[in-house]
């Protein structure tokens, strides 16, 4: 930060919003920080020498006499070992009672990875949820959103794959969580005693909505230091975006841009993109792996939010609640991953392409079935196993709270295709039958 002893004053605000304060002020940048009347601001437009600046937490009972400060820099984080296993603001602020941080200042939300240096992902990330890495295996420098309806439990899932993924760093950016949520993951990472790779940065329902968009570049800043710097494996979980973007909508329906499409702004797609592609596969091993929620109005995805993330990321996973068993369900058929072919087969077992195509194809005759069934057709003994099978599916690989190794999932789909069906009818082929098929009892 500029010294104190250099930073210029202004008292004479030229007009004031609900979220935005205006000013002449000389050799201000865009992003940098500034006060104003004791409250963080930071500045969004500047068109001459007139200078915009979006108040975090609001422009209530500020006076057009209130003193402004430029700071002389853009918000920034200290990073270094010592991130490990900390909470902190969307300041970057430890929030943990624990001491502040000393490292080396890095400015938040610059450029991403240069192209020329990424490298294609080729490394498997494993979670442990079948319907993710049997189905729609995720990969080292993908980025990847679960579509969730609100009243989903997508943080569990976001905190399951926290803990079980096999990266060196986890970062948790929290957007609107609500104090439960915020406890809930403290707790979860504590108790498993995975606190020393887990780093969060977490805004809560009950500070300012316009925080949140400082976010995903605090995570993504203290993500690159571990990738880049120290050549690490980096998971990134997002949650939740829609709450981000509907802070950025906030910010420019105050400022009276034109909304564009569901009341977002013109730039929702650039504002999203700048995000997702931080993620980046870099060729001396380190990476950067972005997962996060996009909660769906009652599962609309043409929605902006999700339709523009569509564009961006490789994919979607979709949860839904299932119910003929009664489990929270990654979808077989909504849910999707563009890379899983870069690890499939090469980074796990040679069954696993066949087998997971097997499998989502009965899982799609059972669905079949049921229709039949619902609509008043007599079924034949195959949509009755298929039937059984799908529950049986869905109960133990699809649910999200089923934890195994590749391998696993694999032996265990084995196992239902030797349940309910037989050899011709799961359609792999020969080679693999021979070499898989369980040994009947």
């Amino acid at each position: 930060m500029a010294n104190k002893a250099f930073q210029r004053i202004y008292t004479q605000l030229e007009g004031i919003t609900k979220a935005t304060v205006s000013l002449k002020a000389a050799g201000v940048s865009n992003d940098e920080l500034a006060v104003v009347n004791g409250r963080l601001a930071q500045v969004v437009k500047t068109k001459g020498d007139l200078v915009t600046l979006q108040i975090f937490s609001g422009t209530e009972g500020i006076p057009t006499d209130a003193e402004v400060t430029f700071l002389g820099a853009p918000p920034t984080l200290k990073v270094s070992e010592e991130l490990a296993g900390r909470f902190f603001n969307a300041y970057g602020e430890p929030i943990d009672g624990g001491p502040a941080i000393d490292g080396e200042e890095r400015q938040i939300g610059g450029p991403s990875v240069n192209p020329y240096k990424r490298k294609q992902p080729s490394e498997l990330i494993p979670t442990g949820i079948a319907g993710i890495d049997l189905n729609n295996t995720l990969v080292s420098g993908q980025k990847i959103p679960f579509f969730a309806d609100a009243d989903q439990p997508y943080n569990n899932v976001m905190a399951q794959v926290a803990l079980r993924a096999d990266v060196d760093k986890i970062i948790l950016g929290g957007m609107g969580l609500s104090n439960d949520d915020y406890l809930y993951f403290k707790h979860e990472f504590e108790s498993a005693g995975a606190l020393e790779k887990i780093i969060s940065f977490v805004n809560t329902t009950e500070q300012p909505p316009v925080e949140r968009l400082l976010i995903p570049d605090m995570a993504l800043t203290a993500a690159e230091y571990f990738a880049v710097d120290k050549n690490e494996k980096v998971l990134v979980l997002l949650t939740d975006m829609t709450l981000y973007a509907d802070a950025l909508s906030i910010v420019s329906n105050r400022m009276d841009q034109i909304p564009s499409k569901d009341s977002m702004p013109g730039s929702l797609y650039s504002d999203l993109a700048k995000i997702y592609e931080k993620a980046v596969q870099l060729p001396d091993g380190g990476s950067i792996t972005i997962i996060a929620v996009t909660t769906l109005n009652d599962g609309d995805i043409t929605h902006a939010i999700p339709d523009n993330t569509g564009y961006i990321t490789e994919g979607q996973l979709f949860l839904r609640s299932d119910p003929d068993s009664g489990k929270v369900i990654i979808d077989p058929f909504r849910s999707l991953s563009r890379l899983k072919q870069l690890v499939q087969g090469k980074k796990t077992r040679d069954d696993h392409s066949q087998v997971m195509n097997a499998s989502v194809r009965l899982y799609s005759d059972a669905q079949n079935a049921k229709t039949k069934l619902e609509n008043g057709f007599d079924l034949s003994d195959y949509d009755l196993r298929c039937l059984d099978y799908a529950k049986a599916y869905a109960t133990r690989l699809l649910a999200i709270d089923v934890n195994l190794n590749t391998d696993e999932m694999l032996d265990t789909a084995w196992g239902l295709f030797g349940e309910f069906f037989t050899k011709a009818e799961t359609g792999i082929k020969q080679v693999f039958i021979d070499k898989y098929w369980p040994a009947q009892e």
